[in-house]
Formats: C-alpha cells, structure tokens, sequence
C-alpha cells in the first residue's frame, strides 16, 4: 500500500472519529471550539504551505540570497494584494476565497480523475455543511466579511448545498461500483462535512486531507531532500507566518476575539493560498512528476 492511499485511510478514520464525537460529546463553546482549530490549523494545516520554498527551488532554480530576496518580495506583494481586496471589496474577496479554496482542494484525489470530479470534490467542503449549519456559517461569513456581505452570498450558497450532496453521492456510488480505493475517502468527506461542524470538518479536512497529502506528494517530488532539509525549509516561512499574525492581532485591536480569529485564519488562508497555488498549481496539472 502506497503512503498516498494510507494517508486517506487516515484521514477517513480521523473523519469517523470526529462525526462520533460530534455525536456523543458536548459541543465546545465557539470561542474555544475557534481557538482550537486555530491551533490546528497553525500547526498542521499552514506548514504544506510553507514547503514552497520547495517549489522555488525545483521549480525556479532559486538558490543565491538575492533570488531568495526577490521571490520572497514577490509572494509578500501577492499576500498583500489579497489582504487589500479583503480590506477593500470583502463581498469579492469571499467569492474569490471560496473559488479558489475549490479549485485547490480539487487536487486532492489522487490519480487520473475527471475534472468535474474534481470540482465535486473539492466544493464539498464548503458547500454540504450548508444542509445543517446555516446559521453558524452565516455567522461565520459575518465575522470574516461583515453581516451585509455574508446575507447576500448565502441563499446563493444554500441553494448549491442539496445538489452538491446528490452529485458527490453520485460519485461515491460510481467509484463503489467500480471498486475504488477512493470510495473510502469520498465517502467519508461526506459523511465529515454533512454530520461535523463547519469549523471542525474544515479543520479535519484541511489537516488531515489537504495539508498531508501535500506534503507528502512534496517530499516525494523533491525526493533528493532529505527530512531534514524539508524541515528547514518550513522553518522561516513559519517564522514569517507567526510574525505577521501577532502584527495582524495588533492591527485588529477594535474587533472581538472571535472576529480577529476568524480574520486572520480565513484571511490568512486565502492571502497565503494566491502564491502557493501559483507555485503548486504547475506541478499539479503536471501530474507531480518525480525528477530521476
């Protein structure tokens, strides 16, 4: 068994494992159920991202100081460039998150698999715990863009939820019939984003799922870099990554705690996703193509 199809093995069980706790615990509070899967994400959802000096490298050929110097000014002018049209045109910028948050996430599903597939998959996520948690991801939407942007973007959301639940249930169908190892993990992204919190089925999915695969198709395309070195390359990104955080708290001083939470999770995903996917995104379409 490859790592790829024992890490979505994973994920599912983790899956199955949050929805039976969803099921029989207590529901955490929203200010600790946020700061939880802040931390989660900080942890082990930001550092596949941080793996793009990676792709720099392999991808670029950047080594001296002064390449490094320019590619990091490049990333940092794009990063700011999402939080400007955050700032600016929030109901944009939400559209533009979600958009490409789906086309990313389409990645994920290992091997030859049709691109509406792919969008299946890779809206599921968002729009399925639409069924259940209306409210709270309208409230959610209302920290991160303002109450007036989030009511107008959500009948059209809720209106996706159903058929996109029909149409990934279609695919897992499909993909049982034809005996798929993928089955597995279809199947239970749904059952995560239809039973779980919005919060907590994101966090799930984008640790377990998207982060580790990341990084495990990384280290195998840069299969000349030992772990050390792989380490080390996340390790100023990170830095980087914190600083700018503890600036952002700073900055959002007049909003709630949840707010500022919210803001510079989402906002920082987003923000931090425009250069990554600029980056990964050729390697994808490539087929993550190991280099002898």
């Amino acid at each position: 068994m490859n790592l790829i199809r024992l890490q979505g093995i994973l994920f599912g069980l983790i899956a199955l494992l949050c929805i039976l706790g969803s099921a029989f615990l207590p529901a955490l509070d929203k200010q600790t159920e946020l700061i939880f899967v802040a931390s989660l994400i900080v942890v082990l959802g930001v550092p596949h991202g941080a793996l793009d000096t990676v792709f720099a490298r392999e991808l670029y050929g950047v080594s001296s100081l002064m390449a490094w110097l320019r590619f990091s000014v490049i990333y940092l002018l794009m990063v700011a460039a999402v939080v400007a049209l955050w700032y600016a045109a929030p109901m944009l910028f939400l559209i533009g998150f979600l958009g490409i948050s789906i086309a990313h996430f389409s990645g994920d599903p290992d091997g030859e698999v049709p691109w509406l597939v792919r969008i299946i998959y890779g809206g599921a996520i968002i729009f399925i715990p639409l069924i259940r948690h209306t409210t709270e991801i309208s409230d959610l939407f209302s920290l991160l863009v303002g109450a007036s942007a989030a009511q107008i973007l959500m009948p059209y959301m809720a209106y996706l939820a159903v058929p996109w639940l029909l149409s990934l249930s279609a695919v897992i169908l499909y993909l049982l019939w034809n005996r798929s190892h993928m089955s597995f993990e279809f199947m239970c992204l749904a059952l995560l984003a239809y039973f779980a919190s919005p919060l907590i089925s994101f966090t799930v999915f984008f640790c377990a799922m998207h982060s580790a695969r990341h990084i495990i198709r990384t280290a195998n395309y840069a299969k000349h870099s030992t772990p050390k070195l792989l380490w080390v390359a996340t390790l100023l990104p990170m830095l980087g990554v914190v600083i700018l955080s503890v600036v952002a708290w700073a900055l959002l001083k007049d909003s709630t705690i949840d707010s500022r939470v919210v803001q510079i999770i989402f906002v920082g995903l987003a923000a931090l996703t425009v250069p990554h996917m600029a980056l990964v995104e050729q390697v994808r379409v490539k087929g993550w193509i190991s280099r002898g």
